[in-house]
């Protein structure tokens, strides 16, 4: 919680800001190309686009989650290998929102010591405690359980992130759309590709 302090309080919502801009474009992307791709329907998926924005779902995330600023990159690490590994649910505005509630969620538990339980964040995120427990056990078998993120993993997306928002302006071309970053546990070999969505 000491990351909260003052020091961080200007970068905490700049990366709130840049995450949901990403996961906003990511998921009108996705929308554009719906009938370029063959998509599955998953328990993310909501029958109607949320009437909220992805910016304001995230702010809202932000301000009543209470979690460490550090959750919000391994969520987003999260939400990478779930795109990774299951290409068939790309991100779309159907399903950004669950995800996101899930993917934070399931990062507080894993990153904090101290975090609200399934119905709190079931609560904050506008749906049902049993649609959050369905959404957590999916999203957890979608990323094969794989929630360890190593130093040098939080470190390449940390500083992905870092320089987007520094290059992001008017000025500059749009940021990639999703980094994806495979590691490979067993070995120190790491390797970085662009996941074009």
């Amino acid at each position: 919680m000491a990351e909260l302090g003052s020091n961080s309080g200007n970068v905490t919502p700049k990366l709130i800001n840049f995450l949901s801009a990403l996961l906003q474009r990511v998921a009108e992307s996705n929308d554009a190309n719906y009938r370029l791709q063959t998509q599955k329907i998953s328990v993310f998926h909501g029958l109607t686009r949320p009437t909220i924005s992805v910016q304001s779902y995230l702010e809202r995330i932000f301000k009543y989650a209470s979690c460490s600023p550090s959750c919000f990159v391994v969520a987003y690490v999260y939400l990478d290998r779930f795109a990774q590994r299951q290409p068939s649910l790309p991100i779309n505005s159907f399903n950004v929102h669950r995800l996101l509630i899930t993917s934070v969620m399931v990062a507080a538990k894993f990153m904090d010591d101290m975090y609200y339980n399934n119905a709190y964040y079931a609560k904050v995120g506008g749906i049902s405690t049993a649609e959050m427990n369905f959404l957590e056990v999916d999203f957890l078998f979608g990323l094969g359980f794989h929630l360890n993120v190593t130093p040098t993993t939080f470190h390449t997306y940390c500083s992905y992130l870092h320089r987007e928002m520094l290059l992001q302006s008017p000025l500059h071309s749009p940021p990639k759309l999703h980094l994806c970053f495979n590691e490979d546990e067993s070995s120190s070999h790491h390797k970085q590709q662009q996941l074009a969505v």
